[in-house]
C-alpha cells in the first residue's frame, strides 16, 4: 500500500538470487521456484502487476512449502540454532490441500490483477477463511500442522446468483464473514493450543444482503446452512439498485474528482456478531449500510430474523454538513469481546461514520433492543477533540477505519485528508492515525443515555501523520483501506489496502517509520492481517498476514524495527513506482549493523493513557567485543574438534574479554546454549508426527550431547573451565545445566517412544501411527510447550511444535510452566476418571524422569560443577516448583475421589506421587539454603515449603494406610492376621518413611511408628533425626505429653537424657523428676521451688525469675508439698550454701502459712480471693492493713519478717504504715489516763502494756528471739531515733519512734507508747509458754 518496495539494485537482486538458489545450477529443492525457460518467462501466466520482480517467476503455491527455501538462512547461522535472520518475513503455514487445488486452477485462468479470493483472519478464534467460487474454506493459522484440518462449507447456489439473474464466478468478492465462538469460556486455552472446537459462521453479501448461517461448523454431522433472503419490503427500504438516488437531505449524491460513481449507498459494509447467552447455537448480529441504516439479525438453527433498527445514526446536526461528502457509515466494532460483556447491560459497540464516533448498546436477546448512548465528533473544529485544526490546507477528510484495543481503552482511527498545496497548487493526500482514550465502560446508563458525559473520548496524542504527501486516490481505493492494531512492536499498526498491500507503521526515535510486507517473489495480494496470540497475555503478538498465493506469513518485530523507513512522498497503490527501494535496503543494512538502543517505554507521541509501552525485545544488546569473543570461541572450538589442539586458546579468549560477563550473557554460556538449541535443518513440518516419532530426533539429541561433551573437554583442556569456576560460577553452572537438560530431554524422548508403543498395543481399533503418536497427555504438553516457544520466537513459526520442543533444550523450564498454567486442560474433569488417571501418570512420570535424569547427570559429572554456595539450580526455580506442585495436587485430588482402592490402577499413580513429593521438597530445601547463603529473605518460601510438605505427607500417609488395608484384604480374604497386616504396612510405608525422614516430616514418622507400635523404630528415628528445635525427639516428647503418657516419656529419658532435659525446660512439672533421675538435686530443688510458687497470671513470690508455661499446682497443700520436696532435694544435693537455700524455702513456707491465716480472717462476702491462688506479698500486707484487726496487724509484720531485707527496703512506706496501724489498735490515751488516775505501779504498767500490739510488734521485730530472713528490721528501720546512723548513706533518718511521734495519741500518751516498744524489744514481762503453764498449775 504505502511502500511497494519493488525496486532493488542489481547488486541486491543478484544477492537474492544467490542466496535463495535462483541460479540455474541450484538444485530444485533449494529454490522457492523452478527456473523457467526464457521463452516462458514472459508468458501471461507469470506476468505480475508488480514490476521489477526476478525473472525466475512466482513459485507455484501447490509445491510443498515453497517458503522454506525463502526463509532458509545460511548453514553457519542455521546450525547455531539461535542466529536466524529476523529481518525477513517468516513462513507460518500453507493453504489447505483442497484450497491449493482450487488455487492452481484459478491461477491458470485468471487475468493479471484479478482478485482471486476473498479472505480474512479472525483473531479471537485463530482462524483464516477464504471464499473461492461457491465454497468457504476455514482453517487455523496458529500452527502449520493445523492448516491441513480445513472445514469446507458450500455456499448454496441459490444465494450465489445476483438478483438480476447473472451468475459470476468471481462474485465472492462481496462476501463478509463473521465467526461466532460458542466455547468463549475456554478461548484462552484454545488460543494456546491453536484450535477452536465450536463455532458458528455467518456470511453476508454486501450487495444482495443475503445472509447464510452455519450453527456449528466443527460438528461431524454438520447442520445444513440457514439462509436469510431480504424481503421485498426490506429491499424497497434500502432502495436497492437505486442508481443516482437522492440522499437523505433531498440532494443527489456526487463524488469527488477521480472517483467512480457506484451504487454502493445501500451496501452492507460492516457486520458484527455475538452469541446469545444460555441459548442453543443462537446469536445476534448488527450490520450497517453505507446510507446510515442499522439492521438487527437474530440467527437460530431454524431461521434468520432481521429487523431494521429504528434509529438514525446521523442525527439533526448532520444536515449542515457539506453536501459533497458521501454519507458512508464506515465500520462497526465491539468495544469488548462479547463473552466479556455483562448479560444485564448487554454489549456495546462503536460505529464509525464519516465525521464522528458513535457508541451503541445492544442487548443479547432475540428482541431488537439497540440504543445509541453517545456520539463524539471527530471531523470538527474542536481543538481538544476535532482534527481540523491539526490539518493545514485540508479540503476534505475521510475517516477510513477504526480499531479498539483488547482492553477497550484506546481507539485508533485511520484518517485520509485531501489537501492542496497553496504555493505549488498541487493536490495530494495525507494519511494519519488518531489515537483516542475512551472513558466509557463501567458507568453505562442504558435507561438514560443522555445522562452520560458529552466528552467521552479524549485525544491520547496529537494526530500522527503517517505519510505527509501521497498521490490522490479515488474514494473506492480509500474506502478499501483497513486498520489493524495490537502487534509488535508495541504501539504499531498495520494498514491494508484494497489493492493487496500491507504496511506496518511504527513510531520510533521520534518519527514514524513504515515497513511493507514483501517477499522476493510475487505472493499475491494481502487478503487480511491479524496478530499471532502471544504466550503471555500482557504482551502483544507478532503480525500475521494472509497472502493470496503462498499462505500465512509472520512479520518479526525486528523486521519492523530494522526494515522500516521514513515515510517518503509516494503513491499508496501498486500503480507507479518509487525510488525508495535502494534507500530502504541501505537503511536496513545500516540499522542491522549498528547498535540499536531499545525504544523508550513512553515516547513523546504516546505519553497518554495508563499503560506504558514495553521496550522492544527483538534486538539483543551486544557489543562488538562480545561478537568478536564469540566468533573467536567458535573458531577455536571448531579447530579443537578437528585437531584436538587448544594451544593459546585461553590467552586469546582472555585478551578478547571473554571472561568479563557473567550468567547468560557470558560468551561460553551462549556457545553452550547454541549447541544444545541447534535446529535440525532436515526437519520439515509437512512430514508431521511420523518424522518426529522416528529415530531422527533421538539421533540429533545424541549428536548434541556428544558435541556438548566435547565442548566441556575443550573448556577443561584450555584452562577456561578453571577460570570460569573461579570467576563466573553462574556461567559455568548454566553450561553444566545445559548438559543436564540435554540428558533429561533424551530420557524424555525415550519415554515418549515407550508411551507411543503402549498406546499402539492398547488401541482397541487400528489407527494410523501418527494418531497413536499424538495421543496422550505427554504429547499434548509437548505441543503446548512447543507452541509457546514458537509464539515467543517468530522465526520458529514455520516449525512443528514437537520439533521446537526437542530442539530448544535450554528452555526445558517451559515444560513445567505450561504444566502449571494448563493443568486443567492436561487433566480435565470432563474426561473419564480412568483417562484422568492415565494422563496424570504420563505427565508425572515425565516430570520425574526429567528431574531424575538431570540429577543423575549432576552426580556423574560433579567434578565439573562450581561450588554450589548461593547458586540455585534450574530444577529448583519457582516455575519448576510450581509445575511439580500442580501435577502433585492433581494426583492427590484424583486419589481422594474414590474410597475404594483399585490397586492395579492406582498403585503406579501413588508411586508417582511419592517421587514427585521427594523431588519437590528437595527443590524447596535447596532454594531455601541458597537464599540463606545469599542473605536474602526466605521466610515466605519457608512457610510455603512447610505448608506444602505437610499437605503432601499427610496425603501420602492416608493413601499408604488405604493401600495397606486394600493389600491386606486382598491377601487375607477376611482372615484376621495382625502380623501380616503389620508387615504389609511396614513394607508399603518404607518410601514414605524415607521421604519424611529427609524432610523432617515428624507427624508422618510418628504416625507410622504409632501405627506399627514399634518403639525400636521410634528410638532409631529419634537418634537419626536431630534437626532444629530438638528434632524428632522433641516431637515425640510433645506427643507423649499430649497423650498423657508420662511414664513412657520418662522412660525415654533413660536413653535421651540431654534431649529430654532440654525439652522439659518448658515443662517444669515434669522436669524435676528427670533431674532427680539424673541426680541433679540442686537443679531439681530450683525446679520444684519455681513450680511451687508459679502462677498463671505471672504473679509469683519469686522476684526476677522468668517462668514458662507449666502445670499450676492445684492447692496450697500442693505448693507446700513441692516446697518440702525442694528442701529435701537441697539437703540431698548438699551443694555449697545449701543451708541458705533451705532457709529461703522455709521463708516461703511461712509466707504460704501466713497467707492462709490472712485469708481466714475474711469472709466470702468481703471479697476474699481464691484460697489456692498466690497473693503477692504487697497485696497481702495491704489486706492486713485494711482488716483493722490486731491479728492482721501482727501478721503484716510476720510477712515483712519472712520476705527478706530487699523487700523491706523497697516497701519502706508500707512498713511505716504497718507501725501506724499497730499504734491504732489500742486506745493509748485511755491507758495513759487510767494509769495516772489509778496510779499504776511498774508491774501493773508492764502487765497492761504487754497486751498492746505495739509491744508485741516490737517484740516480734526487734526482740532478742525475733526471726527474720536476710537480716533484722533495725537495718532498715531503727527502733529509736537516737539509734539512727546519720553517717550511713543508706539511712533515711526515720525510726519507729519518729513514726509514733506523728501519731495523734502521742502528745497525751507518748511516754507510754515509747515504753511499750522499748520493753517489747527487751522482751520484759514475756513469760515462756512452758513456765506460764507451770505457774498456772501451781
Amino acid at each position: 500500500m504505502f511502500s511497494p518496495a519493488t525496486r532493488k539494485s542489481s547488486l541486491l537482486r543478484q544477492k537474492d538470487r544467490n542466496q535463495w538458489g535462483h541460479g540455474a545450477s541450484a538444485p530444485l529443492v533449494s529454490s522457492p521456484s523452478t527456473p523457467l525457460p526464457s521463452e516462458q518467462a514472459g508468458g501471461p501466466f507469470l506476468n505480475t502487476s508488480i514490476p521489477n520482480r526476478p525473472i525466475t517467476g512466482t513459485p507455484a503455491p501447490w509445491v510443498t512449502r515453497p517458503s522454506v527455501a525463502v526463509r532458509m538462512p545460511t548453514t553457519k547461522n542455521f546450525e547455531k540454532g539461535t542466529e536466524l535472520d529476523q529481518t525477513k518475513p517468516v513462513y507460518v503455514g500453507d493453504f489447505p490441500r483442497h484450497l491449493r487445488d482450487v488455487q492452481e486452477e484459478l491461477l491458470h485462468v485468471a487475468a493479471s490483477g484479478d482478485k482471486l479470493f476473498t479472505g480474512g483472519m479472525d483473531k479471537g478464534a485463530g482462524l483464516c477463511w477464504i471464499i473461492s467460487r461457491n465454497k468457504l474454506y476455514i482453517w487455523s493459522y496458529l500452527s502449520a500442522s493445523l492448516s491441513n484440518k480445513c472445514v469446507i462449507l458450500e455456499i448454496p447456489s441459490s444465494v450465489v446468483e445476483i438478483r438480476d439473474g447473472d451468475k459470476k464466478a468471481m462474485h465472492s468478492n462481496y462476501w463478509m464473514v463473521c465467526i461466532v465462538r460458542w466455547d468463549a469460556v475456554s478461548a484462552k486455552i484454545d488460543k494456546v493450543l491453536g484450535q477452536c472446537d465450536s463455532a458458528g459462521v455467518i456470511i453476508c453479501n454486501m450487495k444482495t444482503q443475503v445472509v447464510v448461517y452455519w450453527p456449528d461448523i466443527f460438528l461431524e454431522s454438520r447442520n445444513m446452512p440457514v439462509i436469510g433472503l431480504p424481503t421485498h419490503l426490506e429491499v424497497s427500504e434500502t432502495n436497492f439498485h437505486g442508481e443516482g438516488r437522492k440522499g437523505a437531505n433531498g440532494h443527489q449524491e456526487i463524488c469527488l474528482v477521480g472517483s467512480v460513481h457506484l451504487s454502493e449507498h445501500d451496501y452492507i459494509n460492516s457486520i458484527i456478531a455475538a452469541p446469545i447467552p444460555y441459548s442453543s447455537k443462537e446469536c445476534i448480529a448488527i450490520a450497517c449500510q453505507s446510507n446510515g441504516k442499522l439492521w438487527h439479525f437474530h440467527f437460530t438453527q431454524s431461521g434468520i430474523f432481521r429487523k431494521k433498527v429504528p434509529h438514525d445514526i446521523f442525527g439533526a446536526s448532520y444536515v449542515s454538513y457539506s453536501q459533497t461528502n458521501k454519507r458512508y457509515a464506515r465500520s462497526l466494532i465491539w468495544h469488548l469481546q462479547p463473552h466479556a460483556c455483562s448479560e444485564k447491560l448487554g454489549c456495546q459497540f462503536f460505529l464509525l461514520t464519516d465525521r464522528e464516533v458513535q457508541y451503541w448498546n445492544v442487548m443479547l436477546t432475540p428482541e431488537v433492543n439497540v440504543v445509541k448512548l453517545w456520539a463524539n465528533e471527530i471531523v470538527g473544529n474542536d481543538g481538544d477533540l476535532g482534527i481540523k485544526k491539526d490539518l493545514a490546507g485540508q479540503k476534505h477528510i475521510w475517516l477510513l477505519d477504526m480499531q479498539v484495543d483488547e482492553r477497550g481503552k484506546e481507539i485508533s482511527i485511520l484518517v485520509a485528508t485531501f489537501c492542496k498545496d497553496r504555493l505549488g497548487g498541487s493536490s495530494y493526500t495525507q494519511y494519519s492515525l488518531l489515537t483516542m482514550i475512551c472513558k466509557a465502560g463501567k458507568n453505562i446508563n442504558i435507561e438514560n443515555p443522555g445522562a452520560m458525559s458529552a466528552r467521552v473520548l479524549e485525544k491520547k496524542a496529537p494526530l500522527q501523520v503517517i505519510i505527509p504527501k501521497a498521490r490522490v486516490e479515488d474514494e473506492e481505493f480509500l474506502f478499501s483501506m483497513r486498520l489493524r492494531i495490537g502487534g509488535k512492536p508495541s504501539g504499531s499498526a498495520m494498514i491494508l489496502s484494497g489493492d493487496g498491500t500491507a504496511t506496518v507503521t511504527n513510531y520510533l526515535r521520534g518519527c514514524v517509520r513504515l515497513y511493507q510486507f514483501d517477499l522476493p517473489y510475487d505472493a499475491g495480494k494481502i487478503l487480511d492481517a491479524s496478530v499471532f496470540p502471544s504466550a503471555d497475555d500482557d504482551e502483544e503478538g507478532a503480525w500475521v498476514v494472509l497472502t493470496e498465493k503462498v499462505g500465512v506469513w509472520a512479520i518479526p518485530e525486528k523486521a519492523v524495527l530494522l526494515g522500516g523507513v521514513e515515510p517518503p512522498e509516494r503513491s499508496l497503490s501498486r500503480k507507479g513506482s518509487c525510488n525508495e527501494g535502494i534507500t530502504q535496503e541501505e537503511n536496513r543494512i545500516q540499522a542491522f549493523g549498528g547498535n540499536m538502543a531499545p525504544r523508550r517505554a513512553n515516547s513523546e507521541a504516546w505519553n497518554g493513557g495508563d499503560r506504558p509501552r514495553s521496550a522492544i525485545t527483538g534486538v539483543v544488546q551486544r557489543t562488538a567485543q562480545d561478537e568478536e569473543a564469540e566468533v573467536l570461541l567458535g573458531r577455536l572450538f571448531c579447530d579443537f574438534m578437528i585437531s584436538g589442539e587448544v594451544e593459546g586458546a585461553f590467552e586469546k579468549l582472555n585478551l578478547k574479554g571473554a571472561f568479563e560477563k557473567e550468567g547468560e550473557t557470558n560468551v561460553f554460556t551462549r556457545m553452550s546454549k547454541s549447541i544444545v538449541d541447534t535446529l535440525a535443518k532436515h526437519w520439515t513440518t509437512t512430514r508431521g508426527a511420523e518424522l518426529v516419532a522416528s529415530a531422527i530426533v533421538s539421533s540429533l539429541l545424541l549428536d548434541k550431547q556428544q558435541k556438548h561433551q566435547k565442548y566441556l573437554h575443550f573448556l577443561a583442556l584450555s584452562r577456561c573451565h578453571d577460570e570460569l569456576s573461579f570467576k563466573q560460577r553462574h556461567a559455568l553452572l548454566s553450561i553444566m545445566e545445559h548438559g543436564e537438560k540435554l540428558s533429561s530431554i533424551i530420557q524424555l524422548r525415550e519415554l515418549q517412544n515407550v508411551n507411543s508403543q503402549n498406546h499402539l498395543n492398547n488401541a482397541d481399533t487400528p489407527s494410523s501411527f501418527s494418531e497413536i503418536w499424538r495421543g496422550g497427555s505427554l504429547w499434548d504438553l509437548i505441543q503446548l510447550v512447543g507452541d509457546k516457544t514458537r509464539r515467543n520466537t517468530v522465526m520458529l513459526m514455520d516449525r512443528d511444535n514437537a520439533e521446537v520442543f526437542y530442539s530448544k533444550v535450554s528452555d526445558i523450564e517451559e515444560f513445567f510452566c505450561c504444566l502449571s498454567h494448563h493443568i486443567t486442560y492436561i487433566i480435565s474433569e470432563d474426561q473419564p476418571y480412568n483417562i484422568q488417571m492415565q494422563r496424570a501418570y504420563e505427565v508425572s512420570n515425565a516430570c520425574t524422569i526429567l528431574i531424575q535424569s538431570a540429577m543423575q547427570y549432576r552426580i556423574e559429572n560433579y567434578t565439573w560443577y562450581p561450588s554450589p554456595e548461593g547458586l540455585i539450580p534450574w530444577n529448583c526455580q519457582p516455575v519448576v516448583r510450581s509445575g511439580l506442585w500442580c501435577i502433585a495436587s492433581s494426583i492427590m485430588k484424583l486419589l481422594k475421589q474414590s474410597s475404594v482402592i483399585d490397586i492395579s490402577r492406582k498403585s503406579d499413580l501413588w508411586s508417582q506421587l511419592e517421587k514427585l513429593t521427594d523431588i519437590l521438597l528437595e527443590a524447596y530445601t535447596v532454594s531455601i539454603t541458597s537464599r540463606v547463603e545469599r542473605g536474602e529473605e526466605h521466610r515466605g518460601l519457608m512457610q510455603e515449603y512447610l505448608r506444602r510438605r505437610d499437605e503432601l505427607l499427610d496425603s501420602l500417609l492416608e493413601l499408604t494406610k488405604r493401600f495397606a488395608d486394600a493389600n491386606y484384604q486382598d491377601k487375607c480374604k477376611g482372615v484376621e492376621d495382625l502380623e501380616v497386616k503389620e508387615n504389609i504396612f511396614r513394607e508399603v510405608s518404607l518410601p514414605l518413611l524415607a521421604i519424611a525422614k529427609r524432610h523432617e516430616g515428624y507427624p508422618t514418622l510418628w504416625h507410622i511408628c504409632y501405627h506399627l507400635n514399634d518403639s525400636r523404630l521410634l528410638r532409631n528415628l529419634m537418634h537419626d533425626s536431630r534437626g532444629l528445635k530438638g528434632g524428632f525427639s522433641n516431637f515425640v516428647f510433645e506427643q507423649l505429653i499430649k497423650n498423657h503418657q508420662v511414664a513412657k516419656l520418662l522412660r525415654l529419658g533413660e536413653e535421651f537424657r540431654d534431649e529430654l532435659a532440654s525439652f522439659l525446660k518448658d515443662h517444669s512439672d515434669l522436669l524435676w523428676l528427670h533431674e532427680i533421675y539424673l541426680s541433679q538435686f540442686s537443679s531439681a530443688s530450683e525446679t520444684l521451688h519455681t513450680l511451687a510458687l508459679y502462677q498463671d497470671d505471672s504473679s509469683s513470690l519469686i522476684e526476677g525469675r522468668d517462668f514458662v508455661q507449666i502445670k499450676m499446682p492445684s492447692s496450697m497443700a500442693d505448693r507446700r508439698r513441692l516446697l518440702n520436696l525442694s528442701k529435701i532435694a537441697v539437703a540431698a544435693g548438699k551443694k555449697e550454701g545449701f543451708e541458705l537455700k533451705m532457709l529461703h524455702i522455709e521463708a516461703f513456707l511461712h509466707i504460704l502459712m501466713f497467707q492462709e491465716e490472712v485469708l481466714a480472717c475474711f469472709s466470702d462476702n468481703e471479697g476474699r480471693p481464691d484460697m489456692n491462688k498466690l497473693i503477692p506479698p504487697v497485696d497481702l500486707i495491704e489486706m492486713c492493713l485494711r482488716g483493722r484487726t490486731q491479728k492482721l496487724a501482727l501478721l503484716a509484720f510476720e510477712i515483712f519478717a519472712w520476705m527478706g531485707s530487699s523487700f523491706r527496703n523497697s516497701n519502706r512506706s508500707l512498713l511505716d504504715e504497718s507501725w501506724r496501724n499497730a499504734a491504732d489498735q489500742d486506745d493509748w490515751v485511755a491507758l495513759a489516763n487510767q494509769s495516772t488516775t489509778e496510779g499504776w505501779s511498774d508491774e501493773l504498767v508492764l502487765k497492761n502494756i504487754r497486751e498492746t500490739i505495739l509491744f508485741k510488734a516490737s517484740c516480734r521485730c526487734y526482740g532478742p528471739e525475733a526471726q527474720a530472713y536476710e537480716g533484722g528490721f533495725d537495718e532498715i528501720l531503727p527502733l529509736r531515733k537516737d539509734e539512727i546512723d546519720f553517717t550511713s548513706p543508706k539511712e533515711s533518718g526515720s525510726s519507729v519512734e519518729t513514726i509514733l511521734m506523728q501519731h495523734k495519741s502521742f502528745p497525751d500518751a507518748g511516754k507510754l507508747m515509747l515504753t511499750a516498744i522499748v520493753l517489747g524489744r527487751e522482751s520484759i514481762g514475756i513469760i515462756p509458754e512452758a513456765d506460764e503453764e507451770l505457774a498456772m498449775e501451781s
